[in-house]
């Protein structure tokens, strides 16, 4: 066959095809409810049964009020919990937050009534909730599960209730080339944890299938009150209404088309005059604490003829969560990336998924010849298997240097969903003599927290694409941010202002146009010049601060926050590698009220409710998908490069497999077994009938198509019985799968009573 051919041609090849033989064969639908369906390795989706007891989804709302002073952002978030069944519930539900949140505040309001939470150390509030439950009261608990993830478990939910959890955290709004973003994550993405050499379980909410719109609405409104007059609002995620008041305030709600508009990060970009930003001394005393905060404006870029000739070694994730629009956009940015490489520097292109491999055994000169084989190398990548982002930093570690004297960097591609933050920080920290690292986050709700971490400890800027039009933009910002740095040999004086506790302890380089930010307390009164000295280009750079003018202000009171998280921060990336960091974050955060690791907020109601010791039924919440993310995303772990056998267990709606070594040039075993998976609720009537209508339409497909291999064949019908989307996994040639989309988007059942669209996917 000519498949085989272009399937087994060379190994780097199989290991491509190997992704397209995930899809074929994992196929993954399975729901959650129960203890068996937690124990999954990966996450899994909700399928709606067909008991309304049964079906009620606790979670009605959750809205956003922003108010953006400055440089900072207050954020409330309120969160509408009803119970529409008949039983009493818990409801448990998964959602980020911005990974510089400092969440400092909880509420729980149940009809005229509310309680203000308390901050306690974690086990003690988790105790106290279950207690309060057992005692047949009403309570919440909020916890953190990893830095940008939090819980929410509300319980005793009665039958008619209606329960509002409000939780409030602020943040600092770090403008970039006078560009200030505020984002706000609406969903979290699946994570693949991988740890010592073994899969690990990870607590993940059920999700929605792909393209599903949310169960809940979603709404926001920001106000900005700027201190320098507007120049630009605008939205790259939603659609938004601004209502301008003067020229320096601001008002911005969402359009009415946008009330499910929670499957996607929230982002709003806004320009001061004249790309101006916020600079300067800002000040706040606390009992017996002061605290400071300084931005300071950095020089303009520069041009620079003599930079030395540099080592880039990308690496690229191609897992399963990629699938589609991700590693489309991956696609995108890395042919950005590589064609405008000098013709001085070298590359390498490692790509991971459940395994790695190498574009080159060493990394080669950015000549055309090599430019176009990594183009063609990143081309063939579709998507699939699970995330080992460990395995391949640690990899690309051990490549050789052809040449000591180049700078190395390594650009990382992902989505991030992993739970091996920590171990891939620690790991860059303990190599940065070796290489520089940047970090790209693909897709529409990308784990923020790895991506900005890896930068961070690696003293690079990360960067998030969340479509496909960004990537050429984003790819030139990152040739312009590495090629001519803004700000080098950065040197603080702070003189006679008497500071201490200050964070960053020393400032790495400034390689955009982002101000220099600088943490801390003060004793005494504030007095004297702060000097802050670099080169820029071959210039040095000087700027002061007067600090005998400033005074403090009560309207500065989230800087105390700030430094807190900030400190929190720091341990936290350090908490691995030096003992006692637990209890310094437990102490700060029950000190300063922050949601950390080590703390948790727990809102506990007075009232008793009569005869409610009994069971409570817990629902897990359902979330979406991100936007452009996969079914493939929450499928399958692939492990290693070729197929040998496909071990399947089919029961409770899930598929498993598990892959062997085996040699090349074998074909996968053939079966005749034909599989249909509704993704969507639907009429149980309505899906016997398109069952056997779809067994009928592919026995002819089969025919007409002359279709000799395994297919994964997926579409989209719409209410009206058409079908709007086909796509295809197989190993049929291009002439066979030509036939087979042209024929798929002609079916018809618009004799059917179909209530929603319906995702459906078929193997044969």
């Amino acid at each position: 066959m000519k498949a085989e051919k272009v399937i087994f041609r060379d190994v780097k090849q199989t290991k491509f095809f190997i992704i397209l033989l995930a899809a074929i064969f994992c196929s993954v639908v399975s729901f959650g409810q129960n203890q068996d369906a937690d124990k999954t390795l990966s996450p899994y989706f909700l399928v709606k049964g067909e008991n309304p007891k049964e079906d009620k989804l606790p979670l009605k709302s959750t809205s956003a009020e922003v108010d953006i002073a400055g440089v900072i952002a207050d954020v409330r978030i309120n969160q509408v919990y009803t119970n529409e069944g008949p039983n009493p519930i818990e409801a448990i539900y998964v959602f980020p937050a911005s990974t510089n949140a400092a969440v400092y505040a909880m509420e729980m309001k149940i009809g005229d009534r509310t309680i203000i939470a308390k901050i306690q150390e974690k086990k003690k509030a988790r105790k106290n909730y279950e207690k309060a439950l057992k005692q047949g009261k009403r309570a919440s608990l909020l916890e953190q599960k990893r830095p940008n993830v939090f819980q929410m478990n509300v319980g005793n939910i009665q039958p008619g209730d209606e329960v509002t959890v409000t939780l409030k955290y602020t943040e600092l709004l770090v403008p970039e080339a006078g560009t200030y973003s505020f984002v706000y994550p609406t969903v979290v993405g699946p994570r693949f944890s991988y740890e010592n050499g073994e899969t690990k379980n990870y607590d993940q909410p059920p999700y929605q299938s792909e393209g599903e719109l949310p169960y809940y609405e979603f709404d926001l409104a920001v106000k900005i009150s700027a201190g320098l007059p507007i120049q630009s609002i605008v939205s790259p995620t939603h659609m938004v209404e601004v209502r301008y008041n003067g020229t320096d305030k601001a008002v911005i709600n969402l359009d009415d088309a946008e009330v499910y508009g929670g499957n996607r990060d929230f982002i709003l970009n806004y320009q001061l005059a004249g790309k101006q930003i916020q600079s300067g001394l800002l000040l706040y005393e606390h009992k017996d604490e002061k605290f400071f905060l300084m931005m300071v404006q950095p020089p303009k870029q520069v041009g620079n003829n003599d930079i030395p000739p540099r080592e880039y070694i990308f690496i690229v994730d191609v897992s399963g969560s990629m699938h589609g629009f991700p590693i489309e956009t991956s696609k995108t940015l890395m042919r950005n990336l590589v064609i405008n490489l000098r013709p001085t520097d070298k590359f390498n292109v490692l790509l991971f998924a459940g395994t790695s491999g190498w574009l080159s055994p060493e990394s080669v000169y950015a000549t055309p010849e090599n430019i176009e084989n990594a183009i063609f190398f990143i081309d063939r990548q579709h998507g699939g298997g699970s995330t080992m982002l460990l395995p391949a930093m640690e990899k690309a570690l051990k490549l050789p240097r052809a040449d000591e004297s180049l700078s190395r960097s390594f650009v990382i591609v992902t989505d991030g969903y992993v739970n091996v933050e920590k171990e891939a920080f620690d790991l860059i920290r303990y190599n940065a003599n070796q290489t520089n690292t940047f970090a790209f986050g693909i897709g529409s709700g990308v784990n923020r927290y790895i991506i900005e971490g890896l930068a961070h400890v690696g003293g690079g800027e990360p960067a998030i694409i969340t479509k496909p039009a960004e990537a050429a933009e984003k790819a030139g910002k990152f040739r312009n941010y590495i090629s001519n740095p803004v700000l080098t040999q950065i040197n603080v004086d702070f003189g006679d202002f008497d500071v201490y506790d200050v964070e960053p302890v020393s400032i790495p380089d400034v390689l955009a146009e982002r101000p220099v930010i600088i943490y801390g307390k003060y004793k005494g009164q504030p007095g004297g010049e702060v000097t802050l000295t670099g080169y820029s280009g071959e210039r040095r750079h000087k700027v002061t601060v007067n600090t005998e003018n400033v005074v403090p202000d009560k309207a500065n009171s989230a800087i105390r926050y700030l430094w807190a998280r900030k400190r929190i921060q720091l341990l936290d990336d350090y908490r691995r590698l030096r003992s006692g960091e637990e209890k310094e974050i437990l102490e700060l955060g029950l000190k300063y009220n922050l949601l950390t690791e080590y703390t948790s907020f727990v809102a506990i109601d007075k009232e008793r409710i009569k005869g409610s010791e009994g069971e409570m039924q817990t629902v897990k919440q359902p979330v979406p998908l991100p936007k452009g993310v996969t079914n493939y995303a929450v499928g399958c772990e692939m492990e290693i490069v070729a197929i040998d056998d496909v071990d399947c267990d089919l029961s409770e709606n899930t598929l498993h497999y598990k892959m062997s070594t085996v040699k090349r040039n074998r074909e996968p075993k053939e079966t005749s077994e034909m599989r249909i998976v509704f993704m969507s609720d639907i009429d149980s009537n309505v899906k016997k009938q398109l069952d056997k209508e779809l067994k009928k339409k592919i026995e002819i497909l089969k025919l007409t198509c002359s279709i000799e291999n395994k297919t994964l064949l997926r579409i989209l019908i719409t209410k009206d019985g058409k079908v709007k989307i086909s796509q295809l996994a197989s190993l049929n040639n291009e002439e066979t799968e030509d036939c087979i989309n042209e024929q798929v988007l002609t079916w018809d059942f618009s004799q059917y009573k179909i209530n929603r669209r319906q995702h459906i996917e078929i193997k044969f």
